[in-house]
């Protein structure tokens, strides 16, 4: 399994494999913004849209890719456009294959965006997940800190209104290469 940086030209020209990965996300369950059933189409155009910012520097997206060639899992950044937030970014749609889960690959991607968002100066992340998912104990373990929690924030899946716990992270370039 190998992670890449891809850039708006990928995500826009793997949209498709990105979009197997979102549906399956959502069909199992995880709140990452979408009810089910979600449609490759729908998964594919929201994919294809996040290409512009890919391409302007304005999301950071990585990708595992197993050595078949198939996509196993994505992680991206959001970086603010304002001048006074330049110091921080969100982690933003942490997703992994079911068929790849449990071999560390989501601890694998978050601190790859953690130590890609630390080498360019960003000091401060924050993400959003729900409350008592899986998500939420990675977040916890990899030294992640609750801010608080916001009831009835957003849709699962299923149509229920559930939590969501807000978190952040102070990163030290030192730490995290030292």
């Amino acid at each position: 399994m190998r992670v890449e940086r891809w850039d708006g030209s990928q995500v826009r020209e793997r949209a498709g494999e990105l979009a197997e990965l979102l549906a399956d996300t959502v069909s199992d369950g995880a709140s990452v913004g979408f009810l089910a059933p979600l449609g490759h189409a729908e998964a594919a155009a929201w994919r294809r849209e996040r290409a512009a910012a890919a391409a302007a520097g304005r999301l950071a997206v990585w990708a595992a890719v197993a050595d078949t060639g198939r996509v196993a899992g994505t992680v991206s950044l959001a970086h603010p456009d304002k001048p006074n937030s330049r110091h921080r970014a969100e982690l933003v749609k942490l997703m992994v294959h079911r068929s790849a889960r449990g071999r560390s690959l989501g601890r694998l991607l978050l601190a790859t965006a953690e130590e890609a968002a630390a080498a360019t100066g960003i000091t401060l992340l924050h993400l959003d997940t729900e409350t008592d998912s899986p998500a939420e104990h990675l977040y916890r373990s990899a030294g992640w800190t609750r801010a608080g929690v916001i009831p009835d924030y957003a849709l699962s899946p299923a149509g229920e209104l559930r939590p969501t716990s807000l978190y952040f992270k102070r990163l030290d370039f030192q730490r995290l290469t030292g």
